[in-house]
């Protein structure tokens, strides 16, 4: 909405917005698979979810059952795009429509909010590409691009006064948003209750301004009640984790160091002093909102940050078996304060331009940064899984992949590769995650023992504290020889060599490492 009597500036239009959402596509572009750490363990499951029907063995291996999870988001798109598109390039064209939904939902709600969209706004749109999108949480960030765009049509149908047709087809989509994600649904009712509250508030101040605390309890019920078409998936939820499979706790209170580390982390890519002196012009200029008197912050949009910052300081690490719940939440808690801000009327044109200006340069050196890593990232990817072609269908593959004990900044993002053999290949690998309740899919084989699934497919070359992995030692001598055709080693540690001595080296890409399993050769009958 324009605001009456004011000409829309260049970062004001809708030809802009589109430009900026289209930019943001460019890192995905060129990389054959998006390099996000988790995405490739996620097409494997994919392959499986599409092809266990025709393909028997699967079942030998991993069990699949539909069912309703609040984390269904790619899982139910691909249904549709993979017989059009082919797996490998629906899940990309997927993923990178979730950056440019982020960037349309964050710009949309600052011009719904404040009439136009605020110079301040741009700074916001860098995070499309935050930290738990780079890691590859691709059921949430899509999940979270919806609901920023959906938050953004509630406000508009608010204004418009079409709340009686809202509440009508909000039912519908915030049951869909939650077979997404549920951390999207839970996202957006945050958002509107707090949206509605000050609405209401204000409207009961207009009536009765004297009334300070009976007008906010009055607006706390009204809010609730306007919200109350986002509430169904809450019945969706109590059947989903009610289920007696269910498994997966819920712990790591207030662990305020990792919250601290969160924030600071929110575009952490690959260069950390880059990331870091980014996120520093971020809290800037979330700062010059409070002591610059020519920004201020929506009182809406302040409250709906406020809202989220509260979520954020209580959701625990791990939700539900799932970790870094809290981490997802950081980047959107910093996107919504920064779209809050906006310049003071009676601010020159020009103040205003120079500070989109720095804010669109700002986007473009991120946007830049970024496409550069993935290129690099795309490089390190087609160099580990070179061997791939060499791994015949059915095979029965054990993974290791090296990561050091310290969490380094910048790392390989190769710790799910493995997995694109299982979606190449239709082999058996063992880096898929087995959570009854937490995915469609859980592994089914006995053989072998502790090297069936995630996290046995990462190694280090020590025992790592607080850690589940295996140095590389111990896998390698323990791993059931007669579990596995091949054994698969992609950066892996230093070893020695004589625990590969029943093993036969059949290919090498750099540092990465193909071996065959040895077979001993059978006993003519009736010879000892």
């Amino acid at each position: 909405m324009n605001i009456q009597g004011e000409k829309l500036h260049w970062w004001q239009t809708r030809g802009f917005v589109v430009a900026v959402a289209l930019a943001s596509m460019i890192p995905l572009l060129w990389p054959e698979v998006p390099p996000l750490v988790d995405l490739p363990g996620h097409m494997g499951r994919y392959r499986v979810q599409l092809a266990i029907a025709d393909n028997p063995w699967l079942s030998n291996w991993y069990n699949f059952h539909w069912q309703m999870i609040g984390n269904l988001g790619i899982d139910l798109l691909i249904v549709p795009l993979a017989p059009i598109f082919g797996l490998q390039l629906a899940v990309k064209l997927i993923v990178i429509a979730i950056p440019v939904l982020t960037v349309t939902g964050l710009l949309w709600i600052a011009r719904e909010v404040h009439g136009r969209i605020p110079a301040t706004a741009l700074f916001a749109l860098p995070l499309a590409y935050s930290y738990p999108f780079q890691f590859g949480f691709v059921n949430f960030a899509l999940s979270m691009a919806l609901a920023l765009n959906l938050f953004a049509l509630w406000l508009r149908m608010g204004r418009l006064k079409r709340v009686r047709l809202r509440a009508v087809i909000f039912v519908p989509i915030s049951c869909l948003l939650w077979l997404c994600h549920t951390f999207g649904w839970g996202v957006l009712g945050v958002l509107a209750f707090s949206a509605e509250l000050i609405h209401q508030h204000d409207i009961r101040r207009q009536s009765d301004p004297k009334s300070w605390a009976h007008g906010w309890f009055n607006a706390f019920v009204r809010a609730g009640l306007n919200c109350l078409p986002l509430a169904l998936p809450m019945v969706m939820m109590v059947v989903w984790r009610s289920g007696d499979h269910v498994g997966g706790k819920t712990q790591d209170w207030f662990n305020w160091r990792w919250k601290m580390n969160w924030i600071t982390m929110v575009l952490r890519d690959r260069w950390m002093t880059f990331d870091i002196a980014s996120v520093t012009v971020l809290f800037v200029i979330l700062f010059r909102g409070v002591r610059d008197q020519t920004i201020e912050y929506s009182r809406n949009l302040g409250l709906s940050a406020l809202f989220l910052l509260a979520v954020y300081i209580l959701l625990p690490r791990i939700v539900f078996g799932s970790a870094y719940a809290d981490m997802r939440l950081a980047p959107f808690v910093l996107a919504i304060a920064l779209i809050a801000l906006r310049p003071r009327h009676g601010v020159s044109l020009r103040g205003a331009a120079v500070l989109a200006v720095i804010g669109f340069a700002f986007f473009a050196v991120r946007l830049g940064g970024t496409t550069i890593s993935f290129l690099m990232y795309d490089r390190s990817y087609d160099q580990a899984i070179a061997a791939i072609d060499t791994v015949p269908e059915r095979a029965r593959v054990v993974s290791f992949v090296g990561r050091r004990c310290r969490d380094d900044w910048a790392y390989t993002r190769l710790e799910h590769v493995p997995a694109l053999l299982l979606e190449r290949r239709l082999a058996f690998t063992n880096d898929q995650w087995s959570m009854a309740g937490a995915q469609l899919l859980t592994t089914q084989y006995p053989a072998a023992k502790g090297f069936a699934h995630d996290p046995s497919e990462i190694v280090s070359d020590i025992k790592c504290r607080g850690q589940f992995w295996r140095p590389i030692s111990m896998a390698l001598e323990k791993f059931p020889r007669a579990a596995f055709d091949y054994v698969w080693l992609i950066h892996p540690p230093k070893f020695d060599p004589a625990l590969i001595r029943d093993l036969t080296l059949i290919r090498r890409d750099g540092t990465s490492l193909l071996y065959r399993v040895n077979r001993p050769a059978a006993r003519p009958a009736g010879t000892e």
